[in-house]
C-alpha cells in the first residue's frame, strides 16, 4: 500500500470542466494509516484503512477558512485553519482532502512522509503558506 501526494487528476478535471468549487462547499480532511491506498487516481473518500482512534470520527474533520488567492502567476487554493483533532490517540500517515457538498470527491492527497502518531495530545496537520512555491493546491 501507498499514500502519494498529489492533486487528485479527477479534480484537475473538474476545474478544467468549469465545474464550480466554492467557499459555500463544505471541504472535509480524512486521516489515514500506511495502509491506505491514495494518490492522484483517488477519485473519492472512502473510508477503507481510515485513521480508528479515541479523539477522531470517521470522515475527518471540517476545513474552515476556504481561500483563493494568487502569487504573482500562480492561484492556489488553500484553507486557513489548520486541522486539529484534540485530545486524540491515533496514528495516520497521510490524508485525503474531498468536497463532501460534491459526493465526497477527492481534491488532494498528502502523505506525511512517516506515520504521525498523537498520543492523548493535539494531532494538528499543519497546511502549507499560501504561496506560490508552497501552496498546497496550486496552478502556475
Amino acid at each position: 500500500m501507498a499514500i502519494t501526494a498529489a492533486v487528485c487528476t479527477s479534480f484537475k478535471n473538474e476545474i478544467l470542466s468549469m465545474t464550480p468549487h466554492t467557499a459555500a462547499d463544505v471541504y472535509k480532511i480524512a486521516l489515514f494509516t500506511s495502509a491506505a491506498t491514495l494518490s492522484a487516481a483517488t477519485t473519492a473518500y472512502a473510508a477503507t484503512n481510515e485513521v480508528v482512534g479515541t479523539g477522531y470520527t470517521a470522515g475527518g474533520a471540517t476545513l474552515s477558512g476556504f481561500a483563493v488567492t494568487t502569487d504573482t502567476t500562480t492561484a492556489i487554493l488553500d484553507w486557513t485553519t489548520d486541522p486539529t483533532w484534540a485530545t486524540s490517540t491515533i496514528t495516520a500517515r497521510g490524508a485525503l482532502i474531498y468536497n463532501s457538498s460534491r459526493t465526497n470527491k477527492a481534491v488532494a492527497v498528502l502523505d506525511f512522509g512517516a506515520d504521525i502518531t498523537s498520543t492523548a495530545g493535539t494531532f494538528t496537520v499543519t497546511l502549507p503558506a499560501a504561496a506560490a512555491a508552497t501552496g498546497l493546491i496550486r496552478i502556475a
